[in-house]
C-alpha cells in the first residue's frame, strides 16, 4: 500500500531554514535522517505500484504517463524544493535526490520529466524571478496540471551552450524571438518554458538573455516527436521561433544574464541527473539479481557462479558510490557550499554506473536480456542519455578538471 501523500509537506516544513542548513554542513552519509527514510519509502511504495508495472507499455507505446504525472503531482513531488508559499513541498535538495532516484528505479521517463519540472523549469523561476513571476509561472505547475520545459540547446550549438543563435529583440512593450531549439524533454506537453535567446551578439555569450514562454503562443511551433534510443515516454522535439511575440515582463533575470542562469541551473540539474542515473542503475541490478536467484545452470541458480558473483559486486559498488557522490552534492546545496564540482561528479559518476551496471545486467541475463520481455534492455537504452544530456561526460570531465586546477592554484 502506498503511503499516504498528506505526510509529505508537513514532514519537511522548515527543512530550508537556517537552522538546518546548519545541521546540514554536518550531514553524515552514513546513513539518511529518519524523516528522508519515511520520504524514500513513499516513492518507493508509488515507483513499485505505479510506475514499474507500466514503465515498459509506455516505453513501447511512446506513451507519456499524464495520469502519473498527475499524482507526482498531487504527492508534491514535481516542485520538491519549492517553498510552500508559491504551492511546493518546501523540501531540501538532499529529498529530492531521494525522491527522483526511486521514481527514476521505476520509470526512467517519468524520472526526467519529474527533473525538468523541478531542476530546469522551476528553478531558475525561483531563483531569478520576480514575485509576479513566481506566482504567475511557479504556483500553476506545482501540482501535475502543467508542467514546464527549458531550451537552451540548438542544432548547430551542441555543449556549446554560448553560441546561441536564437535572438530576442526589443519592440516597444514586447520581445520578438526568433530561431529554433533543439531536444527538448517535455516539449509537447509543456504550457511554458524558459528560453536563451541573444540579445547583444556583439558580446557573445554575456549577451544572452532568458526568458519565460507560454505555451501555446502565436509564432511558436513545435517540430516533430523524436523517435529516441531510450525515454520514450517523454516528448522530445524542436521548438520553432517565427517572430514570437512575448511581453517584455517575459524576460527572466537581468538583460545579458542568460548564460550566467543557464550554467547555474545545469549546475543544480545535474543533482536530479546524478539522482536519476542512480535509480536507472539501481533498477538494472534489482533485474540482474533477482533473475540470477531463479535461472539454474549447472545444476544451482547462476548467482553461485563467480564469475556471476564478480559482475554483482561491482555493479553494488558503481551503484553506491554514485549514490553517495549524489547525496554529497545535494546536501552540499542544503548547506549554501559550492556544488559545482560535486555535481559534475555526481552527474559523471551516476551516468556511467547507470551504462556499465545495465550492460552488465544484460550480461547476466543473457539472452533474456536481449529482449523486451524483461526490462535489461529498456534499462541500458534509458541510462544512454544520462551521459549526454545536461552536459555530456566529457563536459563533466572538464568541469572537475578545471575545479581541480583551480584548487591547486594552477
Amino acid at each position: 500500500m502506498m503511503s499516504s501523500p498528506i505526510i509529505l509537506r508537513p514532514l519537511f516544513l522548515g527543512a530550508r531554514t537556517s537552522a538546518n542548513r546548519a545541521r546540514l554542513r554536518n550531514f553524515s552519509l552514513a546513513a539518511l535522517p529518519d524523516t528522508h527514510k519515511m520520504l524514500q519509502k513513499t516513492c518507493a511504495d508509488f515507483a513499485d505500484s505505479e510506475l514499474a508495472p507500466i514503465a515498459g507499455q509506455l516505453d513501447r507505446e511512446h506513451r507519456y504517463p499524464a495520469e502519473q504525472v498527475k499524482k507526482l503531482g498531487e504527492l508534491g513531488l514535481l516542485a520538491v524544493t519549492t517553498p510552500l508559499e508559491y504551492g511546493g513541498s518546501g523540501l531540501d535538495y538532499l529529498a529530492y535526490a531521494v525522491a527522483l532516484e526511486d521514481i527514476s528505479r521505476g520509470c526512467a521517463s517519468t524520472g526526467g520529466i519529474m527533473s525538468v519540472n523541478n531542476s530546469l523549469y522551476l528553478a531558475p523561476i525561483l531563483r531569478y524571478g520576480t514575485p509576479a513571476q513566481k506566482e504567475r509561472w511557479v504556483t500553476e505547475f506545482t501540482n501535475g496540471d502543467r508542467v514546464g520545459c527549458f531550451a537552451l540547446s540548438e542544432p548547430g550549438n551542441g555543449s556549446d551552450a554560448g553560441a546561441a543563435s536564437t535572438t530576442a529583440r526589443r519592440d516597444g512593450d514586447h520581445w520578438i524571438l526568433n530561431g529554433s531549439k533543439m531536444w527538448i524533454t517535455n516539449g509537447y506537453e509543456s504550457e511554458a518554458a524558459i528560453v536563451f535567446a541573444t540579445t547583444d551578439k556583439a558580446k557573445k555569450h554575456k549577451g544572452i538573455s532568458a526568458f519565460i514562454v507560454p505555451k501555446p503562443v502565436d509564432g511558436l511551433s513545435l517540430g516533430k516527436k523524436e523517435d529516441k534510443m531510450g525515454i520514450k515516454a517523454t516528448s522530445t522535439c524542436q521548438l520553432i521561433f517565427e517572430d514570437c511575440r512575448i511581453p517584455k515582463e517575459n524576460l527572466l533575470g537581468e538583460i545579458g544574464q542568460g548564460f550566467k542562469i543557464a550554467m547555474q541551473t545545469l549546475d543544480v540539474g545535474r543533482i536530479g541527473i546524478g539522482a536519476q542515473g542512480v535509480g536507472i542503475a539501481q533498477a538494472a541490478m534489482d533485474c540482474a539479481v533477482r533473475y540470477s536467484a531463479t535461472r539454474e545452470a549447472f545444476g544451482s541458480p547462476i548467482n553461485r557462479l563467480q564469475l556471476v558473483q564478480s559482475k554483482l559486486a561491482d555493479m553494488a559498488v558503481l551503484v553506491e558510490a554514485a549514490r553517495l557522490l549524489t547525496y554529497k552534492a545535494a546536501a552540499l546545496m542544503d548547506a549554501g557550499d559550492p556544488i559545482t564540482k560535486a555535481a559534475a561528479m555526481a552527474k559523471l559518476a551516476a551516468s556511467e554506473a547507470a551504462t556499465s551496471v545495465a550492460h552488465q545486467a544484460i550480461q547476466v541475463l543473457g539472452g533474456m536480456g536481449y529482449v523486451t520481455d524483461m526490462p535489461a534492455e529498456r534499462h541500458y537504452r534509458d541510462a544512454r542519455i544520462t551521459e549526454i544530456y545536461e552536459g555530456t561526460s566529457e563536459i563533466q570531465r572538464l568541469v572537475i578538471a578545471g575545479c581541480v586546477l583551480k584548487e591547486y592554484g594552477l
